[in-house]
């Protein structure tokens, strides 16, 4: 009896193998697309002198889409890392480090989602602001035009409420003085797509607007929204899928962590039971 209360201390106080290379792997792969996403951002910013001039960074006035590389994969490189070191080395300020971050992160998804919820008007209109302000800068940034190609693509759209709103720029603005080939225009991804047409026309948005035909007349807000709904239960369970990972990667931490904390006789770790 008093040899089985031995061999189960021992064994109750060992580090689970199982928990500690699950964790390592997990976040080495974690780690890997993060560095992946930073070297992308970098690249993007390389390409267009950026890193050569810093200043540059502020002087888009609209969104630059390099910075979701750049921050969504600083916050993976660093997550990785310290799951990753974390869990190999046993280092338990490194893993609470990782608890603590990623339920920081967790938080502010709950949050921030509860208050899309209840905020919804005020939600559309900072969309449609966001949107109206990267209409403007439409040109100054080959990435954020390729965005806003992408988005007036798929969902079918020209600008954030209607045509009109290409206005807001320079080169396509209707107004008597301005010079632009443009003037009067959309962008292509405003144009309804001929199915006959195996090569996309650039130029097909060219005064259109005067003509009032062979465009996208709804806007980007209302389409976006309308996405939303009909892929309501698609988005929703990406987003639980995305917060069960996340508990399931603190309760595996701490897990661990309490596991290092616990007294030890000897240094070999449980194999999965």
């Amino acid at each position: 009896m008093e040899m089985s209360r031995k061999h189960h201390h021992l064994k109750g106080a060992e580090v689970s193998c199982c928990v500690k290379y699950f964790l390592f792997g997990f976040n080495i792969l974690f780690w890997l697309l993060g560095a992946a996403f930073l070297g992308i951002g970098l690249w993007a910013w390389a390409e267009k002198g950026v890193l050569s001039n810093l200043s540059s960074i502020t002087d888009l006035g609209g969104f630059d889409p390099v910075w979701l590389f750049i921050v969504v994969g600083g916050v993976m490189f660093i997550l990785g890392f310290a799951g990753c070191i974390g869990a190999l080395r046993e280092n338990t300020f490194l893993l609470k480090f990782f608890s603590v971050f990623l339920g920081l992160i967790f938080f502010l998804e709950l949050t921030a989602g509860i208050l899309a919820f209840v905020f919804k008007d005020w939600i559309k209109d900072q969309l449609n602001f966001f949107i109206n302000n990267n209409v403007k800068a439409y040109r100054d940034d080959i990435d954020l035009q390729n965005l806003i190609d992408f988005a007036q693509e798929y969902w079918s759209c020209c600008g954030a409420h209607g045509p009109d709103d290409w206005n807001l720029n320079i080169y396509f603005n209707c107004t008597e003085l301005n010079p632009s080939r443009e003037r009067c225009g959309v962008p292509f991804s405003c144009c309804v797509k001929d199915p006959a047409e195996d090569v996309i026309n650039t130029q097909c948005g060219y005064d259109v607007r005067l003509q009032g035909k062979y465009i996208y007349t709804k806007g980007c807000v209302g389409q976006f929204e309308k996405w939303l709904q009909d892929n309501l239960i698609i988005v929703a369970g990406i987003f639980v899928g995305i917060a069960l990972l996340q508990i399931f990667g603190i309760c595996l931490a701490q897990n661990l962590v309490s596991d290092v904390k616990a007294p030890r006789t000897f240094d070999s770790c449980l194999l999965c039971h």
